[in-house]
């Protein structure tokens, strides 16, 4: 049998127990028993060409695109991804390996958490995100992207003209941002839009953490 269905296994059994499920994560974590991968697949998913499957290993270097009304789940490493539809993402870093330096978001939307200690890079059409230990969601269109620091800390820069940046600090939401591909202001302020706290939430619980803001709420 697989880690990950013993995994699963012992999650259910905890939760059956009145255990902490997040705990057993964090313990299985710590000793390399939360293996990385696809977590869950709805609709139509292609990694390199050829169509997704569960457990599926995913790796610096592969292309992912999503179908009409299709979503992905997977963990790299200690970074989680949940991947909407009609998206093509490109997993960065040297090829083939599974620590990911960072992604770029070709169209479509992603919303991910990272590792602290770890720097990493995030392309969309109109801007780069240098991110720290951080959640985020993107969404990638060709005139406009929107970028959501849900916490921590991120450096946006719009690809158009390196002049405009901005460091943005949040702890739960506070200050999302439009980047534009042209025009006079090229960074501009946004709402909180098409992503959820449970999200984020089922994203850290997958590698062990729990969001800043709290996280009532499991997954399982």
């Amino acid at each position: 049998m697989r880690r990950r269905d013993v995994l699963k296994g012992t999650l259910i059994a905890a939760a059956a127990a009145a255990a902490s499920p997040l705990r057993v994560v964090q313990e299985a974590l710590a000793l390399g028993a939360v293996e990385s991968g696809v977590y869950r697949i709805k609709g139509t998913v292609l990694v390199n060409g050829r169509t997704a499957t569960e457990k599926m290993p995913l790796k610096a270097g592969d292309v992912i695109v999503t179908g009409q009304g299709a979503e992905l789940v997977f963990v790299a490493n200690k970074d989680a991804f949940l991947v909407r539809e009609n998206t093509r993402l490109e997993l960065g870093g040297s090829a083939g390996a599974i620590i990911l330096t960072g992604f770029r978001v070709i169209t479509g939307a992603v919303l991910s958490v990272f590792e602290r200690g770890r720097p990493k890079r995030v392309v969309t059409s109109t801007a780069t995100i240098g991110i720290r230990g951080t959640g985020l969601y993107v969404e990638s269109e060709p005139t406009r992207s929107y970028v959501c620091t849900c916490y921590g800390v991120s450096d946006i820069e719009a690809n158009a003209n390196p002049a405009y940046r901005e460091t943005v600090e949040t702890t739960h939401h506070d200050e999302p941002r439009y980047v534009y591909a042209t025009g006079e202001t090229m960074i501009a302020t946004a709402t909180m839009q098409n992503h959820a706290d449970a999200e984020l939430v089922m994203l850290e619980w997958l590698v062990g953490r729990e969001p800043p803001f709290g996280a009532d709420y499991t997954p399982y």
